[in-house]
């Protein structure tokens, strides 16, 4: 049975590949939480490519589930990455700089890198997840 509470609201966006026992994005009241996004197309397959280009296809998908719930890139508090390789992501640091502003703006939230053995897609290299604010 399911029984969403009138004051919180749940978004998948159908650009998004079709979340499975999760919501890419809750809102209430003036706050978004985002699920963790992989790098996953709208088929449901990570993206091939790099930690460049993982990171391109995660970051837009969170930053689609933000859009969702009618947030923008500057409403971000907070983002947290999940990293398989810790040592691939710094090397490519710059490259990845430029797409958060190309994909994100000049605005960075406060945000946390953490290396982890394994995702759930185990193709995947990079998980992003965040919360946001909403103005009024």
């Amino acid at each position: 049975m399911n029984q969403e509470a009138p004051h919180v609201q749940h978004m998948n966006p159908p650009e998004l590949a079709k979340p499975s026992g999760f919501t890419h994005a809750v809102r209430h009241a003036d706050s978004v939480h985002l699920s963790g996004q992989t790098a996953l197309d709208a088929s449901g397959k990570i993206v091939e490519g790099d930690i460049v280009d993982q990171f391109r296809q995660a970051l837009g998908n969170m930053l689609t589930a933000l859009r969702a719930a009618g947030g923008e890139p500057a409403d971000l508090l907070s983002v947290r990455i999940y990293l398989v390789d810790i040592p691939g992501y710094q090397a490519r640091g710059k490259e990845l700089g430029r797409i958060w502003r190309e994909l994100a703006g000049e605005t960075y939230p406060a945000m946390t890198g953490v290396g982890v053995t394994s995702l759930w897609q185990p193709e995947a290299l990079i998980e992003i997840e965040g919360v946001a604010a909403l103005r009024r």
